[in-house]
């Protein structure tokens, strides 16, 4: 591959190849790895979209300021390309592009991409050690007002008192007031055993 085309792939994420299919650079974020007690950097992978293939405008003005050339010899030249490269893929002939993969046409004809791993060198993983502090202070923002994490956990821990010691007044009310109309009732009409 042209260095021009593999610059342009690195800065701007994508270089779209008419006829094949457009080839991503996407970033998977770090990640921590809890066992080892290290973060792992993030990294980088190619993935390969064989149904967008038009590049865009500014893509054939990179190329032009690049390569020195006129924009519709920049398209020519590119399209040229990206034909050699078909007819080398259709004769059955996998196509190495350095340091980003391999396009080829599988047992049922399609193209198959199958990316290298880019990871640089400069990106490894970072020793960290997990700190818990059970007694720091920090302020913390509850509701619209600004407090300690001493003072939220109390504020929150009168809330819950108080609801759980009401609960037992309204149960003790309505209880008083279904024995009120049990008393009214047998009062009016009579207590007894048997059928009526």
């Amino acid at each position: 591959m042209n260095g021009v085309l593999y610059n342009y792939l690195l800065q701007h994420q994508s270089l779209s190849i008419p006829g094949l299919g457009t080839i991503y650079i996407e970033r998977v974020p770090a990640q921590s790895d809890f066992i080892n007690r290290q973060l792992l950097p993030p990294s980088y992978h190619y993935r390969f979209d064989k149904y967008f293939d038009a590049p865009d405008k500014e893509f054939f003005t990179y190329l032009a300021v690049q390569n020195d050339l006129a924009d519709y010899e920049a398209i020519r030249w590119y399209n040229e390309w990206a034909y050699e490269l078909r007819n080398r893929i259709r004769s059955d002939t996998p196509v190495t592009i350095d340091g980003i993969g391999e396009l080829k046409k599988d047992l049922s004809g399609e193209i198959v991409f199958e990316a290298q791993r880019l990871s640089p060198e400069y990106l490894g993983p970072v020793p960290a050690q997990r700190v818990i502090r059970s007694q720091a202070k920090h302020t913390v923002l509850v509701g619209d007002r600004e407090l300690t994490n001493a003072q939220a956990v109390e504020v929150l821990h009168e809330d819950i008192t108080t609801e759980r010691t009401t609960w037992w007044i309204y149960a003790l009310i309505v209880t008083a007031i279904a024995l009120v109309i049990l008393f009214f009732h047998f009062y009016k009409n009579g207590f007894s055993l048997g059928n009526q």
